[in-house]
């Protein structure tokens, strides 16, 4: 019998995916060899984001890599008895080796947010470390999907972009912005409010993955709830576009969300390999190459498939209110998209 942790973990993540297949057991029996990288795995989300990739029976082969101290986390987390073979990569030199194979590979690395940083300051130090990352991609595991946790998402997947065109790997099908937390936030504070469960929630987040970019359309939350104001309805939005700045001043200074995300992390990496292994219905919003809006990335519900997103699905029905706010995310999106280019075409 499996133990309650990874009975709990299982449960945790079926319920955090979007529609029916989120409900879905998982199943190890007929779960094909697959094996998932985790880069960045010794920060403050990549460990917890390894443990709970170890928990999920449809990942074969769990690499870890992280520039040091990648030894000792995939030591510790090896240890737990379940499917995943574990190994821990530490140094540039061990990195094509942890890369090749890959069917999924998870981009947590980088700085964390500290107070009184902006997203401008990740920028300088992250933009760097990602566009490495995404050219050893390019040699070592070109065919996998990359999923981008590393901020400003707004600029690092369009980054990564550019890095896989110029390898000639470039398949946007492929290459996806992880706003998943913003999806769990958003379901958290509306169910807080309106009374409802968490785990029946779904609440669909559009736009990108900062500040005003970040659009929850509770317009179309299910169930709906007749009881929000517009007020409360204002009060949820900007509590979802500023909980990452939440989180970071509740821990002083001394972290950012890094348990949070690395579960929403989880959710949209399984729903990635559930998509892969041909599970159908498997809808969750991210930040895509998309042509719903005039921009050229954009987060939207997208459905995923065997080779990665099989379609981007349109906004729906707006609000006055999330008109307003669509309107108003655009040209801040658009400058961070711009200067993710600029980045990867002038270093």
């Amino acid at each position: 019998m499996r133990s309650f942790l990874v009975r709990s973990a299982e449960s945790a993540l079926r319920r955090g995916g979007n529609g029916p297949s989120a409900r879905r057991l998982f199943s190890s029996l007929s779960a094909p060899d697959r094996k998932v990288a985790v880069l960045g795995a010794a920060g403050g989300i990549g460990q917890p984001l390894a443990l709970l990739m170890k928990l999920n029976p449809l990942v074969s082969s769990l690499a870890l890599y992280d520039i040091a101290g990648t030894p000792g986390v995939a030591a510790d987390v090896s240890h737990i008895n379940t499917r995943a073979k574990v190994a821990g990569y530490a140094g540039e030199e061990q990195l094509g080796e942890a890369l090749e194979g890959s069917d999924v590979v998870i981009i947590p690395a980088g700085v964390p947010r500290k107070p009184g940083m902006t997203r401008d300051d990740l920028f300088n130090i992250n933009a760097g470390i990602v566009k490495s990352l995404c050219t050893a991609i390019a040699k070592y595991c070109p065919n996998a999907v990359v999923n981008m946790i590393s901020n400003p998402v707004n600029s690092t997947v369009p980054i990564a972009s550019e890095v896989f065109k110029k390898a000639g790997t470039y398949d946007e099908r492929k290459l996806f912005g992880v706003t998943t937390l913003d999806v769990v936030r958003a379901k958290t504070f509306y169910a807080g409010k309106a009374n409802i469960p968490a785990a029946d929630v779904n609440v669909p987040v559009v736009g990108g993955h900062a500040g005003i970019t970040i659009l929850p359309l509770f317009s179309q939350a299910t169930p709906a709830s007749n009881d929000l104001s517009h007020e409360d309805i204002k009060a949820l939005t900007k509590r979802t576009q500023d909980g990452g700045t939440e989180v970071v001043e509740a821990k002083a200074g001394k972290g950012s969300a890094t348990l949070s995300m690395a579960y929403a992390g989880a959710i949209f990496a399984d729903a990635c390999l559930k998509g892969l292994n041909g599970t159908p219905d498997i809808v969750e919003c991210s930040f895509v190459q998309s042509t719903i809006t005039e921009l050229p990335f954009f987060a939207s519900k997208v459905r995923l498939g065997k080779n990665g997103v099989e379609e981007v699905l349109g906004l729906g029905p707006l609000s006055d209110y999330e008109k307003e706010g669509f309107e108003n995310l655009k040209p801040e999106l658009k400058a961070s998209i711009e200067k993710g280019i600029k980045f990867a075409n002038q270093n």
